[in-house]
């Protein structure tokens, strides 16, 4: 496919993806990730052909102007939408596969100072809250979702949700990449799972409760078929 033609469809991802778009004028001024995009596709054509400190020039130009750093020796796909877009971080070596949505604040950086691939790969169709932190040599399998602010360290299968620090996959099927308030709260649910318990523990000491094993595992119970069913497709 052409450079015309990639960045055309980087253009007309904004509109199927974005339902705050208005009308085309909007991309000229109120969307840096397009423009981020387009001075990738441009440097990374004059990369491929060994003037790379030219691209890297491009890039840190682009930089200053739309705050996404984009290097320029990085693989990014087709019909790839970067929203709001400030803060963004991609790597040499990072691979974006096609349909990748990416918000605000997303890093795609390595852990390793040794040469060869050291960024994350994302597969097709991959939706990147805002803040997001995804780190290493590691693949982002397809339809996955990471939420906001999640810090993604280990491979993720395909068409999964990723929440937390450090990032937990959940095996759930959801196709909605604007979906961020379906993801589920690990950590709300286990500190709430943990005062149950210390509350049974109180009880039994202060008042002599004789059921304290029954309702433990029921509180057990609980906790358990929660996390069996974020594991259902």
């Amino acid at each position: 496919m052409s450079l015309f033609s990639k960045i055309k469809k980087d253009f007309l991802a904004v509109k199927d993806r974005d339902p705050a778009f208005k009308n085309g004028i909007e991309l000229f001024y109120a969307y840096p990730g397009i423009w981020a995009l387009v001075n990738y596709r441009i440097a990374n054509a004059i990369y491929k052909k060994g003037f790379k400190r030219f691209a890297r020039f491009i890039m840190a130009v682009n930089q200053f102007i739309t705050n996404i750093d984009i290097h320029p020796g990085a693989t990014i796909g087709e019909n790839v939408f970067i929203d709001h877009g400030i803060g963004v971080v991609i790597g040499e070596t990072a691979i974006v596969g096609n349909n990748v949505t990416i918000y605000q604040g997303v890093t795609l950086g390595g852990v390793s100072l040794n040469p060869g691939k050291r960024h994350p790969t994302i597969e097709d169709d991959v939706t990147i809250g805002a803040g997001a932190k995804i780190l290493g040599n590691i693949t982002i399998g397809k339809g996955s979702k990471i939420g906001a602010n999640s810090v993604v360290v280990k491979d993720v299968p395909p068409y999964s949700t990723v929440v937390g620090i450090p990032g937990k996959v959940i095996k759930r099927k959801d196709y909605s990449p604007l979906a961020h308030n379906k993801l589920p709260d690990i950590e709300k649910e286990l500190f709430e799972y943990l005062m149950d318990r210390i509350k049974v523990l109180e009880e039994a000491v202060t008042k002599g409760e004789s059921d304290i094993i029954q309702k433990d595992e029921e509180i057990e119970k609980k906790y358990r078929d929660y996390l069996e069913a974020l594991k259902r497709d």
